[in-house]
């Protein structure tokens, strides 16, 4: 397959997926982003105590790794999320968890973790 695969573990909220998308594709000149999505992914991940759904995550990863050769993985998470509704501080703290969990699953793939503000703007964190 030809092009260049990046993946976001990203919220399932609509606001969050074209700044994302634009922001990985001109960050890491990437072509397709594979979009894992779950509300309020980075609670889940940081919890890792659904198994079921990190299983599922971890699956979809997987695809995206050894199928798409995605090099990359962002965790994101964002302002005003409904399946995540804590402060900015807690989420931060959640992607930092999420990530090392991520890491846990020793994938050939850098981990990025990303912030998307009030007026849809991405940072890298």
């Amino acid at each position: 397959m030809k092009g260049v695969f990046v993946t976001a573990i990203n919220c399932m909220d609509g606001r969050t997926q074209i700044p994302v998308i634009e922001w990985l594709r001109e960050k890491y000149s990437a072509e397709y982003v594979d979009m894992i999505t779950e509300p309020g992914p980075i609670k889940i991940l940081s919890e890792n105590k659904d198994k079921a759904l990190i299983d599922s995550i971890k699956k979809r990863l997987e695809i995206s790794v050894r199928k798409h050769n995605s090099k990359l993985v962002a965790i994101v998470g964002h302002y005003d999320c409904a399946g995540n509704p804590v402060e900015k501080d807690t989420q931060i703290e959640q992607i930092a968890k999420s990530i090392e969990v991520v890491k846990s699953w020793k994938f050939d793939i850098q981990i990025i973790g990303l912030w998307v503000n009030e007026k849809w703007e991405v940072y890298k964190i």
